[in-house]
């Protein structure tokens, strides 16, 4: 088995259903023959946001996945990935790179190096046998903790040489954190001894699947509820208590109770 065969048999046993990519990297043959639908963009920047949306519709159970081709599709790809990492969604990136005697060669573009300070996690696979434990790590990265794009960067040479047969992998598992119990009893008193309260509504609601819990919430406390850009929609904006969404521009019923609030109860956001 090679390992671009092997990447795409972990991209299975992961739940990947499609494969988002601009040729040429192997790993797109590969899904393809996996049986993993492959989509073919014309522009790089356009296929990460593909794969963005993948994994924010479907609150992070289904990862968005996107390969592209070494040197100027990974160039390209920057973008989209940086995006990706400013809005905290969970994609995983598999840049093809160049073979390993040039791949830090200038100006060849090693993409491991130089998306460090965009992605959650990011490393380059040097030795093939070590290809299914750096696609592990890719993936823990991606379904535990903040989510944030995860990238594997696979030199050409890598991709097309043989690795063990058959595969041992076992799908990543993901964890649940929550507060500490004694945090949650004081915002829970802080909330009810609030005379105006406001509640800001973040993507980690849409994570959590939490829409349910916070509309009970919001409608038990009589809250209005605004949400960041991120988590516009995680709170239905035709509620009577629905204020809308804001960023560094906000309208005017968000600036009015916030004026007047004596409590701002934050959910799945940061502040």
């Amino acid at each position: 088995m090679k390992v671009a065969a092997a990447v795409a048999e972990i991209l299975k046993r992961e739940g990947v259903e499609f494969l988002i990519g601009y040729p040429v990297n192997p790993i797109i043959e590969a899904a393809a023959m996996a049986d993993i639908r492959t989509i073919i963009v014309r522009q790089e920047r356009t296929g990460l946001h593909m794969a963005d949306a993948v994994s924010r519709i479907s609150s992070g159970r289904h990862i968005g996945i996107f390969a592209m081709q070494q040197g100027p599709g990974a160039e390209n790809a920057f973008g989209g990935v940086a995006q990706a990492y400013g809005d905290s969604v969970p994609i995983v990136v598999l840049p093809a790179g160049y073979p390993r005697r040039l791949t830090n060669i200038p100006p060849n573009f090693n993409s491991a190096l130089n998306y460090r300070h965009i992605t959650k996690w990011a490393e380059q696979v040097v030795l093939p046998a070590e290809a299914p434990a750096a696609m592990r790590r890719a993936f823990t990265q991606v379904r535990n903790g903040r989510p944030r794009p995860a990238l594997v960067e696979f030199p050409a040479d890598v991709l097309v040489e043989e690795i063990a047969d058959p595969l041992v992998y076992r799908p990543v598992a993901a964890s649940r954190t929550a507060p500490d119990p004694r945090a949650v009893d004081e915002v829970a008193e802080v909330l009810v001894g609030a005379r105006q309260p406001v509640v800001y509504a973040g993507q980690g609601v849409h994570y959590a699947r939490a829409w349910g819990a916070l509309r009970d919430l919001a409608e038990w406390l009589g809250a209005p509820v605004t949400t960041s850009l991120e988590g516009k929609s995680a709170f239905p904006e035709t509620h009577p208590l629905s204020l809308g969404s804001g960023g560094r521009s906000i309208p005017k019923p968000v600036h009015h109770f916030l004026q007047r609030c004596d409590v701002v109860f934050g959910i799945g956001c940061s502040f």
